[in-house]
């Protein structure tokens, strides 16, 4: 596979595109701290609408609730910025949209609401895909790939994976670096079904 590190966003973006089209899947997103940054990341190719389905923005935990369906009771125990949240985010969404995958985000861009355990920075991805078209190999290479990853445990026949980073820089730095990697892993989720 090409160097996906070095590709801008917008590259990034029509490399998903590329993927979805061969495969013919469709993708969607729930995203909190980027806002809806990897939605308009998609939107800017031309001809995304043959494989983006939809996309919400959850910045509240009312949202999270109400639009993702994330539990009150997982928030309330885990926070907005944790593996659980976005896994049911990421689930939510593949539900709600009938998609054949779905990525979710949600994370402190700052400059505030850091803490000790959860600092500026902190962004948790997951994952979300239809059981069918997950390779088990895929799960050995991202286990390999990821330091930080929860339980790669099926639900429902979806198989979600969830990861964190922590980026530095700037709240628009913070988003943008969290945009980038929400796109090069679903591509790289798609190289692998």
């Amino acid at each position: 596979m090409q160097n996906l590190n070095a590709k801008s966003v917008g590259v990034l973006a029509r490399t998903l595109g590329d993927e979805l089209l061969a495969k013919d899947k469709k993708v969607a997103s729930v995203e909190s701290c980027t806002g809806g940054g990897v939605a308009f990341a998609i939107t800017e190719v031309a001809g995304s609408s043959q494989w983006f389905e939809k996309s919400w923005v959850t910045y509240s935990n009312q949202a999270k609730n109400e639009e993702a369906g994330v539990s009150v009771a997982t928030l309330a125990t885990f926070g907005a910025v944790s593996s659980e949240v976005v896994r049911e985010m990421a689930e939510g969404g593949l539900h709600k949209s009938g998609a054949d995958l779905c990525v979710s985000i949600s994370g402190i861009a700052g400059p505030g609401g850091g803490t000790a355990s959860k600092p500026v920075g902190l962004v948790w991805f997951a994952i979300a895909v239809k059981s069918s078209g997950v390779d088990p190999e895929l799960v050995k290479t991202f286990d390999t790939l990821h330091a930080k990853t929860s339980a790669n445990k099926p639900s429902n026949q979806i198989h979600t994976r969830s990861f964190s980073r922590c980026f530095s820089g700037d709240r628009q730095q913070v988003r943008e670096q969290a945009i980038k990697l929400a796109l090069k892993e679903l591509i790289i989720s798609l190289v692998n079904m």
